[in-house]
């Protein structure tokens, strides 16, 4: 009897960092088990649904591993695709969409099971319980459907990372996301969580606050590993914030260091726990391959940090964070959200003014500006239905919900309009501190000297009337509108990271 499960990761917009790291750590898990795990992901899978149809034929189960965006259309494709050629064959949904919204995913008819939160271990169990027909009602960290009744197990105790095993990198094609992405990268985490409780952000909804990280030894170890024998230029840390334990972290960059293994490596961070690292601690991160260093950083107006309840982002150390990565030769990505509830203009033009002194005193650091996105279940989802924001009420609206997509009542029309001009002055601002770059051509960069001065006057004193210089810009060039916190990248409009 054939013991295998099909794995799919569905398509989204952007290069991928590498192979999708969540169906890695399944797959391990699963062959402990004696199981044989087939991942297909569709960033390198042009026929993947071909792929999907051949695969399931004698499969246990099809996983799916679903974030919210556009990445729901693929998942629904496939599992619709399942469905339709073994329609007893369980359909198990996964990951962060599924695990903050259950009810509203189970409603969908082509799937049977959701793993809420950590799912190795769960979905190991799922998949002998799937194997042997039995009952699902002691497995712990599901959610699951008998006709039209939904059950939802108690959650599974969360299980340190240090106790999982490597995730199957052996069965990845690093040849082919290379020739996606330019060269070989490799997705890694050394933690998951976050301490911190951001009312906008589902991280502290999904891991609830806790701080779970491997070893500094571990990760040494097994960086160095899949390093060289993988031949690896660039590894993409997915931590939602790799700093929160300092010793840990700087012990890993002198592990790598001594090690004398090359690479590039990048990660994101909160700007308090980088401000309490000395100087020779961000000068070690540097020699070790830091290279790029992205911040949720989202405002600087006080008021708007406070709504987001954002009480330990201070506006100093922003600036002390982008002074301290050029100590060690790091690029930084400050992430800025706009719009947020109780956002006023003079909010906005707080921020744009700030930020735009903080890129031209720190030429290493990147901005990716947003606007709020209402993601599913983070905590002021009540106000914003107050506030008259429409939450998707099924699985496929959500897969319209990619970043940046405006859904909210008081950032339209007119608004709307201002808005966008004061963030196209802003990016131009940012564009003319790069004239010295040798991709800009002659004509480029005498165009960037003329805009200079109007444009920083505009931003200094939020006059945007008559945007001539808007219109100027366009005609030489493409404003950069958004970038990865992870290793920052630019990113299509429509973008989400790897899991």
């Amino acid at each position: 009897m054939s013991r295998k499960i099909v794995l799919f990761y569905p398509p989204y917009e952007g290069k991928p960092l590498g192979a999708p790291l969540c169906l890695l750590a399944l797959a391990a898990t699963l062959r402990e088990h004696g199981f044989q795990p087939r991942i297909i992901d569709a960033a390198i899978e042009p026929n993947y649904k071909q792929a999907i149809g051949e695969a399931i034929a004698d499969a246990i189960c099809l996983g799916v591993s679903v974030l919210t965006g556009p990445m729901i259309r693929g998942a629904i494709e496939a599992a619709r695709l399942a469905k339709s050629l073994r329609p007893s064959m369980p359909v198990v949904f996964g990951g962060w969409h599924p695990t903050l919204l259950p009810d509203q995913t189970l409603a969908e008819p082509y799937i049977d099971v959701i793993v809420r939160g950590q799912g190795e271990i769960t979905f190991c169990e799922l998949v002998k319980a799937f194997e042997t027909k039995s009952s699902l009602k002691d497995i712990a960290g599901i959610s699951w459907k008998t006709g039209v009744m939904h059950s939802h197990n108690p959650d599974r105790p969360v299980q340190h990372l240090d106790d999982l095993p490597l995730p199957a990198f052996d069965l990845v094609d690093f040849d082919a996301y290379e020739k996606l992405e330019g060269m070989r990268k490799l997705a890694y985490a050394t933690s998951i969580g976050c301490p911190y409780a951001c009312n906008y952000c589902t991280d502290t909804v999904f891991y609830k606050r806790r701080f779970n990280a491997l070893s500094a030894e571990r990760v040494v170890s097994e960086l160095t590993e899949l390093v060289t024998r993988y031949k690896i230029e660039e590894v993409a840390l997915l931590d939602s914030n790799f700093p929160v334990d300092l010793r840990r972290a700087v012990a890993i960059a002198k592990g790598i260091v001594e090690s004398g293994v090359k690479f590039r490596w990048t990660f994101q961070a909160s700007t308090d726990f980088i401000c309490r690292m000395t100087e020779d601690e961000i000068r070690i991160l540097g020699a070790s391959g830091v290279t790029h260093m992205g911040f949720g950083t989202e405002s600087t107006s006080e008021a708007v940090l406070k709504l987001m309840n954002k009480r330990h982002q201070r506006i100093d150390e922003m600036y002390e964070t982008a002074r301290r990565a050029a100590i060690g030769g790091i690029k930084v990505t400050f992430n800025l959200i706009f719009g947020y509830p109780g956002e006023t203009e003079a909010d906005r033009q707080i921020t744009f003014r700030m930020m735009s002194d903080i890129g031209r005193r720190f030429p290493n650091t990147r901005f990716s500006p947003n606007i709020f996105t209402p993601y599913p279940g983070i905590p002021i989802w009540p106000q914003l239905r107050n506030l008259g924001v429409q939450e998707p009420r099924a699985l496929k609206e959500w897969g319209n919900l990619a970043l940046g997509v405006n859904m909210l009542p008081w950032l339209q029309d007119d608004n709307l309009v201002r808005f966008n001009r004061m963030l196209d002055y802003f990016l131009i601002d940012r564009q003319v501190d790069r004239t010295a770059t040798k991709a800009a051509s002659r004509l480029q960069r005498l165009l960037r000297r003329l805009l200079a001065k109007p444009v920083r006057w505009r931003i200094d004193h939020g006059q945007y009337s008559f945007p001539w210089e808007i219109w100027f810009s366009h005609l030489t060039e493409d404003l950069v509108k958004r970038r990865s916190l992870i290793d920052g990248r630019e990113l299509p409009t429509e973008a989400v990271n790897v899991c």
